[in-house]
């Protein structure tokens, strides 16, 4: 008999940890919420050809195709497992159209697939927590979704950078190189200068066609230092005879003087960076990009996106500009766990056991649980009369933090006796008592 297995770069989930996952996913939610998103789903398979050719070369690879979706060969499109959220939601937008008022507000938590390889931080299937604005230019959307990433993140305790760039800087780089044809080979290899290093990323462009000249030109590029607008000022100078260049710096300084106007000040908990090597992979992008890191865990992207001018175009719907953030619930999960962010209720569901010595007791055991219910307590009965030993260790394993015993003298005075788990403090309690315990 085969050992049961899953593949790899899948996962199961505990009850503990679906309810830390739920504590991310809540948090995020809510302030989603906060700035008037709406949510919507999209189904875990597409059609590949609204998947295919749009993620780069890179991304097309990692597509997972269905063998089998209970059709003859040939009488229906191949479909895939979807990559991310993005693609869907364009795909989404053109078919409810009629239905949609723009500027349209949607949020998407669902799960994604990449046929990956498997590491620490990078899976198979995870996922993703989409938000974006589509039916507007204005960059206060770019705005929001920096709040937005800011306060997910003071809410989860993790302190973070915020990368910030703008595609159209990288088509202008392009064109200063002379390389202008070449824009996707750059995006794609220095996108890999955090894995890779700056050596490994000059090597890989030379064997994308560029010139040594051209990487020669590059180099001022990884070696940018200083403040944000002293950096956007370089790269205007660098950029001055590129039109598609200066307005990428134009909408990055717009959105930095908004932030930097309506929001409170860089901090050690979050911060905002401006980072011209940040090129993000995905084919999409036409202007500003975002990636968010954690500045304790060594982890890679824990939320990207972007600005995206006409991901409906190809879909039949032209010129509908968007922009979207995507939160990795997954690697979020990782750097709580590892630095120990979790609240302690995040893992316990159940605020008290009832326990019982009998049917009797059991009877009324089920009363009171009914009555707490009723009252929004999160309550369990232990589902058989057995020794307290025996139940008491239930409510230990499961990290549930308090048992109300019936036995027979309870059962004559209309009362429990309220064990602490923490302490083992016991305390006699009639109902309303018990009520107004668990309230605080």
């Amino acid at each position: 008999m085969n050992k049961p297995s899953i593949p790899k770069g899948t996962r199961d989930f505990g009850h503990e940890e679906m309810s830390r996952r739920n504590y991310i996913f809540d948090t995020i939610r809510s302030v989603f919420g906060l700035y008037g998103f709406r949510q919507i789903e999209t189904p875990a398979m597409e059609q590949m050809t609204t998947l295919m050719g749009k993620y780069g070369e890179e991304g097309d690879k990692l597509l997972f195709r269905i063998q089998n979706s209970g059709e003859k060969a040939g009488e229906t499109p191949e479909k895939g497992l979807r990559y991310d959220l993005t693609v869907p939601f364009a795909r989404y937008i053109v078919m409810h159209r009629q239905e949609i008022t723009f500027p349209f507000k949607r949020y998407q938590i669902q799960p994604v697939w990449r046929a990956d390889r498997p590491q620490k931080g990078r899976y198979r299937e995870f996922y993703q927590c989409d938000v974006d604005i589509i039916g507007t230019e204005s960059l206060v959307s770019e705005l929001e979704l920096i709040e937005i990433v800011k306060e997910v993140y003071r809410r989860l305790g993790l302190r973070v950078v915020l990368k910030l760039n703008n595609r159209k800087i990288l088509a202008g780089i392009a064109e200063y190189i002379g390389a202008p044809d070449k824009m996707i080979d750059i995006t794609v290899a220095i996108d890999k200068l955090d894995k890779i290093g700056e050596e490994k990323v000059k090597e890989e462009l030379a064997e994308r066609g560029l010139s040594e000249e051209s990487i020669r030109l590059l180099q001022p590029v990884f070696a940018l230092s200083g403040t944000n607008e002293e950096k956007l000022q370089t790269i205007a100078d660098m950029l001055k005879n590129s039109a598609t260049g200066l307005k990428g710096v134009e909408e990055t300084r717009t959105v930095l003087d908004l932030y930097r106007e309506t929001s409170q000040k860089d901090d050690d908990t979050f911060s905002v960076e401006l980072d011209l090597t940040l090129a993000r992979g995905l084919n999409y992008y036409t202007g500003a990009i975002f990636e968010v890191k954690s500045r304790d865990v060594q982890i890679g992207s824990i939320t990207g996106g972007g600005r995206y001018d006409n991901l409906t175009g190809i879909f039949g719907l032209p010129d509908v500009s968007g922009v979207g953030i995507s939160f990795g619930a997954d690697r979020i999960y990782d750097c709580l766990t590892t630095l120990n962010l979790f609240p302690s209720e995040a893992g316990a569901q159940t605020e008290v056991l009832f326990v019982s010595m009998g049917d009797k007791e059991m009877t009324e055991a089920l009363r009171w649980a009914r009555e707490l219910r009723g009252q929004g307590r999160k309550v369990e009965v232990y589902p058989d009369p057995a020794k307290m030993k025996k139940q008491l260790a239930y409510a230990d394993a499961n990290h549930i933090p308090f048992v109300a015993i019936i036995g027979s003298e309870e059962l004559a005075s209309q009362t429990v006796t309220l064990k602490d788990m923490h302490t083992g403090e016991q305390k006699r309690m009639t109902q309303a008592e018990l009520s107004a315990f668990m309230e605080k």
